[in-house]
This record gives C-alpha cells, sequence and structure tokens, in this order.
C-alpha cells in the first residue's frame, strides 16, 4: 500500500515559499545576472536593428538605381526625378499631410517612372505620336513599377508602388491602368501626377521643347478636374512662386547623379519601416 509522504519534524509549512527562498538567498548575485542577461538582450536589439538599418538603406539604394536607369533613358538629365521628389513633398506639407509622409513621399516620388525599364527603347524613345499598341505597351509601365515596388512590405515602398500604378489615374476616370476616379486614386498619386505633368511641361523632350511655366501653368489649369484634383491644382497656383523658387534651387545645385542615396534609412527605419 502506497503511503503519502509526510513532511519532516520542524519543515516549514509552505514547500514554495521554502524553495523560492533558497533560490534567491542571494539577492545581488540574481540583480547581477538579471542585469547581465538585460544588457545582453539590449546588444542583440542594437545589432538586429543596425542589420535592418543597412538592408533597407541598400533596398532604397538598389530601387533608387533602377528607378534613375529607368530615368536616363527618357531624360538623360536625371534631375527631374529629383525635382518630383521636392516638389512633391513640399505640395503634400501643403494640403496638410504629417511630415512623416512628406518625407516618405520625397523618398517614394522618384520611383515613380521605375516601370519604364521595362518599355522597349522603340516605344520609349518615338519622338511621334503612339500607335494604338504602342500606348498599350507604354503604360504598362505603371504596371510593371509597382510589381517591382510592391515586393517589399517597408511602408515608404508599398507609397512607392502606389505612386507607380496610379500616377496617371485621371480625376475624371479617364486616366489608367484602373480606371480609377476622384478620391479613389491615393493621395500620394494625385500629388505626384500634378507634380510629375508641370515639371515634365517645362524641361526639354525628345520628342519637344520645352514649355515656359505660363503655359505649363495654362495647361495645368484647363487639366483642373479632369486629370487632376481641382483641390489640389488650387493649392498648386495659390504657392506656385514656392514652387518654381523650390525648382530653381535645385537646378542651380547641379547635384550629381548619387544626391539620393544619402542615408535616409535611419529615418526610415525608426519612424516608418515598424
Amino acid at each position: 500500500m502506497y503511503q503519502t509522504s509526510t513532511m519532516p519534524s520542524g519543515a516549514p509549512s509552505d514547500p514554495v515559499a521554502s524553495y523560492g527562498t533558497l533560490a534567491f538567498a542571494d539577492s545581488s548575485a540574481a540583480l547581477a545576472q538579471l542585469g547581465r542577461y538585460t544588457a545582453d538582450l539590449k546588444r542583440l536589439v542594437r545589432e538586429r536593428d543596425a542589420m535592418l538599418s543597412q538592408i533597407e538603406q541598400a533596398h532604397i539604394n538598389s530601387l533608387t538605381l533602377l528607378s534613375r536607369a529607368a530615368e536616363f533613358r527618357d531624360d538623360d538629365t536625371g534631375v527631374h526625378m529629383e525635382r518630383v521628389g521636392d516638389l512633391a513633398q513640399l505640395l503634400a506639407r501643403l494640403m496638410g499631410r504629417s511630415e512623416e509622409e512628406a518625407r516618405m513621399l520625397r523618398v517614394a516620388a522618384p520611383m515613380h517612372d521605375i516601370g519604364k525599364i521595362g518599355i522597349p527603347d522603340a516605344v520609349l524613345k518615338k519622338p511621334g505620336r503612339y500607335s494604338a499598341e504602342e500606348r498599350r505597351i507604354m503604360n504598362r509601365h505603371t504596371i510593371f513599377g509597382a510589381e517591382i515596388l510592391g515586393q517589399s512590405d517597408i511602408p515608404v515602398f508599398q507609397m512607392a508602388a502606389d505612386v507607380a500604378l496610379s500616377h496617371h489615374e485621371c480625376w475624371d476616370g479617364s486616366g489608367y491602368p484602373g480606371g480609377l476616379r476622384g478620391m479613389q486614386i491615393p493621395w500620394s498619386g494625385r500629388v505626384v501626377a500634378l507634380i510629375d505633368f508641370f515639371d515634365a511641361l517645362t524641361m526639354d523632350r525628345v520628342y519637344r521643347p520645352a514649355f515656359t511655366d505660363e503655359q505649363a501653368l495654362a495647361m495645368l489649369g484647363q487639366e483642373r478636374g479632369r486629370k487632376f484634383d481641382p483641390a489640389l491644382v488650387d493649392l498648386f497656383m495659390a504657392h506656385v512662386d514656392q514652387f518654381i523658387h523650390l525648382r530653381g534651387e535645385i537646378n542651380a545645385a547641379a547635384r550629381d547623379h548619387g544626391a539620393l542615396l544619402r542615408p535616409d534609412a535611419a529615418w526610415l527605419a525608426a519612424d516608418l519601416g515598424r
């Protein structure tokens, strides 16, 4: 017959308390060990964050270079990308977006035409009007860009994918590739569409010389409520001197083609990536 064991004479009535007392009898040693565990954990977190920041910076750099490769096929100055980023950031601030969103758009906007890397030169550099088939091919650059950028779950690249896909959508629904209209179009795409239109008009292209600012502004006004968000057109027109001044600063700076490859990953990782 099994017998229930009994506590030895004089043993404490609470064995759990007894074991706890024995385990942590030396409280200073326990605290020292806990401190070492904490320090090791902090070190591992710092090393992980540093590695992720380096990976994210490499991702930014590689996609920026790919965007520039696409842009050089259509614009051998390479400055259009930087102007689009800076001017889009300014418009985002003026429309009341947060500083974090405006900074994200500064990085995302220059990637809007990254999909042109997949368009044949015979179409991309054609000086005349496109045939229906050539137009179909050219319109695919929005989808190519979204596919390239959408592979990352980093927020700035998700925004860049939205911009790439939607910057040729029109306020009245006549754009491509999705035929979105009005507020269905992401705010980032609406901003970049307007900025890209104005800046592209005022630069020389393979198929035409640059328009003057006055001509470009008149053409922008004609597209108010058709191609572009009317509220954004009004906002741009109300602050056009700021945009022209900023564009002049960018052009005068004559930045080299690596200007965008700066350590933005620090704030991307800290503020946006997690």
